[in-house]
């Protein structure tokens, strides 16, 4: 199982008929740290007419919030959160603070606007994708480990830590679908004589270049 996240947030601006759009994107992990941010990004822009946001939470998106604030219902808010479900990001709030330029864009462009400057935003925020994984914990001799870093190498399996001593024990990653293969594979190249040991699953991604673990 895989799910898009912001990894670091961004800023993006555009400017409709005088009005300034200005997105700004925030990873978030709950409610209450989407709420805060939103607070915090109206207080920052406590003169503008209108702090419009959003927000997705959950490995499926299942908690979503938008607001208008006092721009006309469904301007502003929703087609902000469309933008956010269509690009299949979640755990991500984004707030659209606008300053008003004195010509009113109608109903269309401010869906149009509102979204583009969202758009802008998480062009200009990392994105990562999140998967599930398992530690596979490998003793084996000094015969076997050439056997394996080739193999992994292969079958593009990230090795986190190799410790030697008497014996070398190697420690990689494998993706939750893969667990059966690689387990299999393994066996077959020490000749059932490396020891396995599968640790608990956790969550991963790949951030210029190199695995990162979340806990």
């Amino acid at each position: 199982m895989s799910y898009c996240v912001v990894y670091q947030g961004g800023e993006g601006e555009i400017i409709e008929k005088k009005s300034r759009f200005i997105a700004t994107v925030r990873p978030v992990e709950s409610e209450e740290e989407a709420v805060a941010f939103i607070n915090e990004m109206k207080k920052k822009y406590w003169d503008a007419r209108h702090n419009c946001s959003a927000f997705v939470i959950g490995e499926h998106q299942e908690l979503t919030r938008c607001s208008d604030d006092g721009e006309p219902a469904q301007t502003a808010g929703r087609p902000m959160l469309d933008v956010l479900l269509k690009e299949g990001v979640t755990n991500v709030a984004v707030v659209v603070t606008r300053y008003f330029g004195g010509v009113l864009l109608g109903t269309g462009g401010l869906v149009r606007a509102y979204q583009k400057a969202v758009q802008e935003g998480l062009a200009n925020s990392q994105m990562i994708e999140k998967r599930s994984g398992f530690l596979l914990y490998i003793n084996t001799d000094y015969n076997g480990i050439g056997k394996l870093q080739y193999l992994f190498a292969q079958k593009e399996i990230a090795i986190m830590e190799s410790e030697y001593g008497v014996d070398v024990r190697m420690t990689v990653l494998v993706p939750v679908e893969r667990k059966e293969e690689i387990e299999k594979a393994v066996i077959e190249h020490t000749n059932g004589a490396a020891g396995l040991e599968w640790g608990d699953e956790t969550t991963y991604a790949v951030i210029d270049k190199q695995v990162q673990l979340f806990s």
